[in-house]
């Protein structure tokens, strides 16, 4: 085996070329881009569709004014919204895998032994939210409306469920935060479930004022609300970067590990 010369000791070159052929990932960094990603992809989506598809996306059988488009409409409609969607939400939802694994083994660590299963009802609802948020996605209401529908109700009941048992597992089934990082992460998770629950009751308020009385501007408010619903569920995700902060991956030759 070919040896080099370092000073008076001899070093294999065969452990060189192992570092170099290894990558560390700040456990934090895949949190934020698997957020990131479905994030980017729906500012894209609003903004694309009120700037070119505004009559198209605003319309509703009421024929009355709006100002914004339904989450549907500007993502599940036309192009490139559409396709530019599906592939943020195909590629975190590989990402999501791994968080999840993280999430299992956070538990495991983490959780008196009385709550393990709490903490596996836990990670079902994470995956069959991830799921739901796949099939929706990928069928709109136009290409599939029961598959939609269905899977649109799924998400939102899993979503809801995942953040309040998840919250409720972190209070009361572990030992107190250790540090300011749990707390904030905690502080965050209940922030974010505040806002989805009430962004939940307007989105349901202005569907029935826009059902009933068809004034002008009511679906927009519902789409804004639908925009919270979104935006608070992404942030409540989001604070799995403080979850696993000082964890990493490990992409190496002989394959991923996390340390």
């Amino acid at each position: 085996m070919e040896k080099s010369r370092f000073g008076s000791d001899y070093i294999p070159l065969v452990k060189e070329e192992a570092v170099r052929c290894r990558l560390l990932i700040p456990f934090s960094k895949i949190a934020w881009f698997t957020v990131s990603l479905p994030l980017f992809g729906f500012i894209f989506c609003i903004v694309w569709s009120v700037l070119y598809n505004f009559t198209a996306a605003t319309y509703t059988h009421c024929k009355v004014d709006n100002f914004l488009p339904s989450i549907s409409a500007a993502i599940g409609h036309y192009r490139p919204q559409k396709d530019i969607w599906k592939a943020a939400i195909a590629t975190q939802s590989f990402t999501r895998i791994l968080v999840l694994i993280m999430y299992y083994r956070h538990y495991k660590e983490t959780l008196y032994k009385w709550a393990y299963g709490i903490g596996n009802f836990v990670l079902f609802t994470y995956t069959i939210e991830n799921t739901a948020l796949v099939t929706l996605s990928f069928w709109s209401s136009i290409e599939n409306y029961a598959l939609h529908k269905l899977s649109f109700i799924t998400f939102l009941v899993m979503s809801l469920l995942h953040m309040l048992l998840s919250s409720i597992v972190v209070r009361n089934c572990r030992s107190p935060a250790k540090d300011t990082i749990e707390e904030n992460s905690f502080q965050w998770k209940r922030r974010m479930l505040i806002g989805n629950v009430s962004s939940i009751l307007l989105a349901t308020y202005f569907f029935y004022r826009h059902n009933t009385y068809c004034e002008s501007n009511v679906y927009s408010l519902f789409a804004l609300a639908e925009y919270m619903v979104v935006l608070t569920n992404m942030g409540f995700h989001m604070t799995a970067a403080w979850d696993f902060a000082g964890r990493s991956l490990l992409v190496s030759c002989k394959g991923l590990r996390i340390i």
